[in-house]
């Protein structure tokens, strides 16, 4: 069969990576098409995937410029459907989807959307052209007739133990010192089309200083430039490894609820600051106590005290055993991955 998979945001990469792989071994014949947004072709780079850049991450040319976020989209369909034609697929399949859907109609492809976000403003108009949407079972919206629900989160495609080993060698790389304890901070740009509108941290150097006052040694890692005074606390190791960052740090806190998550499922707790919150974010505070949403007006103090509690052990110490049940109930979500696109 001939599939074509879009990649949109670097957490796509991880997630289709090992379905790319094992299509691949199957003798399918896998086309994948990329934006150029963040880190996200450096990551198809790193794990040797063969792909096809259709569009940097704002657009380019003179459309871009005068038609922001609308009439990019509709050039990076364009060239999709232009290539589709070209390459006549069986399958189409993304994170989000609104491209797949809407050029799978128009080619005579099946359109596969994966997708864990209530909020997000394409939903509307990708979930009725879609011919199959697959949410978490946690999932609040209703995507209608189409919704197909699994016992997972988009980050045990590759997080789960059957795909991900912690590599150790990371620590030194980092120049972590053993005697204290590793907080990774996440802060992101507040460009992308949910986040409209939307709040994280009040004031980052507070941050940095509340927690280095613990005794941990804090690493940032920013879609956004840095104040000069916390330059030298960026995560300078590669993109692809940053998961095992995640997996030895002690406490995860940040504004990207894809990082929080994967924190968390891998047993690092997570204090996600950031005004939006999902099915999946709520479940796994609720469930397994493995991460603390922060919301509201308080957020950055909520946060703040949050994190110290976690830190000073206030909050428990039992983070492997909440993993384990998480992972006792959750599934590995290649195999969902896979078992969409097979049928």
């Amino acid at each position: 069969m001939k599939y074509v998979v879009t990649i949109q945001h670097p957490a796509h990469v991880h997630f289709f990576k090992h379905a790319i792989r094992e299509l691949e071994a199957e003798g399918h014949e896998v086309h994948v098409f990329a934006r150029d947004k963040e880190v996200a072709v450096d990551l198809l780079d790193a794990y040797d995937i063969d792909h096809e850049v259709l569009l940097d991450g704002q657009g380019d040319g003179l459309l871009a410029g005068v038609g922001g976020m609308a009439a990019s989209q509709v050039q990076y369909e364009y060239k999709l459907l232009k290539r589709a034609r070209e390459i006549r697929p069986d399958v189409m399949t993304a994170i989000g989807g609104t491209a797949v859907a809407h050029v799978a109609a128009l080619v005579g492809a099946r359109s596969v959307v994966f997708t864990d976000t209530e909020h997000a403003p394409a939903n509307k108009i990708t979930f009725p052209v879609a011919d199959e949407v697959w949410t978490p079972e946690c999932f609040h919206d209703d995507a209608g007739s189409k919704q197909e629900e699994y016992a997972g989160y988009h980050e045990l495609a590759y997080l789960h133990p059957n795909r991900f080993d912690p590599d150790p060698s990371v620590l030194e790389d980092l120049g972590v010192d053993p005697e204290k304890k590793l907080v990774v901070l996440r802060l992101v740009s507040w460009d992308a089309s949910h986040d409209v509108g939307e709040a994280g941290f009040d004031d980052i150097a507070d941050v940095v200083e509340r927690l280095e006052a613990t005794g941990a040694q804090v690493i940032i890692t920013s879609e956004a430039p840095l104040p000069d005074e916390l330059e030298d606390r960026r995560a300078t190791v590669e993109p692809h490894r940053i998961h095992d960052v995640l997996a030895y740090a002690d406490l995860f806190v940040g504004e990207g609820a894809t990082m929080a998550v994967e924190s968390a499922v891998l047993g690092t707790p997570a204090v996600y600051v950031n005004t939006l919150r999902m099915g999946y974010t709520d479940e796994i505070e609720a469930r397994y106590g493995l991460l603390y949403n922060c919301q509201g007006a308080y957020r950055h103090a909520n946060a703040l005290d949050t994190a110290v509690a976690i830190l000073s052990g206030e909050e428990g110490d039992d983070w492997d055993a909440r993993r384990e049940r998480l992972l006792s109930e959750k599934g590995d979500t290649t195999e969902t991955v896979l078992r969409a696109l097979r049928q």
